[in-house]
């Protein structure tokens, strides 16, 4: 044996079976996989494919992401197996069903400037937040009413659902500290507008999702930004009759407004700067 396969990092041979695993797993497509799928491919116990897998990690030839999900490593990572994959597939693992959502989405659309360093995953279902290659992953559970407007994607030849851009939009005003705030979702608008943004449809998903809060938000902000909405009418009668903070990450400050029932409590000069 040469002296420089007892280091650590370089990846040690495959069996047989090892071999034909990877070779029928990465050939269906799969970059991520779990235990299951070792057990349905080759036929064995659930004792025996969570053998398989300690096994292969061990070897360099899979990457143990979370409980019960690997990372397969390709061939061409090379002998010392460095490798990771785009961050909405591991995301698509981390919850199910879940869309990636929020800054995140804010980013995929182009309609912000910032890179958020976390990656949102939304689900109705529960699910634990967690870091995976160094990237934070952050679940946000929310109620199955408010689980839709996300659209599949392709990522690297596979589906992963993102929320569409008014959803995105809808999203942000109902969560704004999941969003970067109202600068972000103004900002965010503005990029939407100058696009194929339905404005309707965003007008849709906030009757849809039942807030008021982020209602007003939204109609307030299209109003200053000079941005048509089709169902504003509509929007205002469903106005709840407390106050709502325009931008909840920041402190209860600043005038109330009795035509949007809001309270101001962001300086309009910052936001007004991103109109075009």
């Amino acid at each position: 044996m040469n002296d420089s396969q007892d280091t650590q990092n370089i990846r040690q041979g495959l069996s047989t079976r090892e071999s034909r695993l990877l070779s029928q797993l990465a050939g269906a497509g799969n970059q991520i996989i779990s235990v299951d799928d070792i057990e349905t491919t080759l036929e064995v116990a659930p004792n025996t494919a969570r053998e398989i897998a300690s096994r292969l990690t061990e070897k360099g030839w899979l990457d143990r992401l979370f409980p019960g999900r690997y990372l397969i490593i390709p061939l061409a990572a090379g002998e010392e197996g460095l490798y990771t994959t785009h961050e909405y597939l591991i995301a698509s693992h981390v919850a199910e069903p879940m869309y990636v959502g929020y800054y995140t989405a804010l980013d995929h659309h182009g309609l912000t400037e910032q890179v958020p360093r976390t990656v949102y995953v939304v689900t109705p279902s529960r699910a634990q937040s967690r870091e995976i290659h160094g990237v934070p992953y952050r679940v946000v559970t929310v109620t199955k009413r408010k689980f839709f407007g996300y659209e599949p994607t392709s990522i690297e030849g596979t589906t992963v659902n993102v929320a569409d851009v008014e959803k995105t939009l809808v999203d942000c005003a109902d969560h704004s500290e999941f969003g970067g705030g109202t600068r972000e979702l103004a900002q965010a608008m503005v990029a939407a507008d100058d696009r194929d943004c339905s404005w309707t449809t965003v007008g849709e998903y906030l009757q849809r999702l039942d807030n008021g809060a982020a209602t007003k938000r939204i109609v307030y902000l299209a109003d200053q930004l000079g941005i048509d909405l089709p169902t504003r009418e509509t929007l205002l009668e469903s106005f709840t009759s407390g106050y709502s903070l325009l931008d909840p990450t920041r402190g209860k400050q600043g005038s109330y407004d009795r035509e949007y029932r809001l309270r101001i409590n962001v300086d309009w000069e910052r936001l007004d700067s991103m109109e075009s």
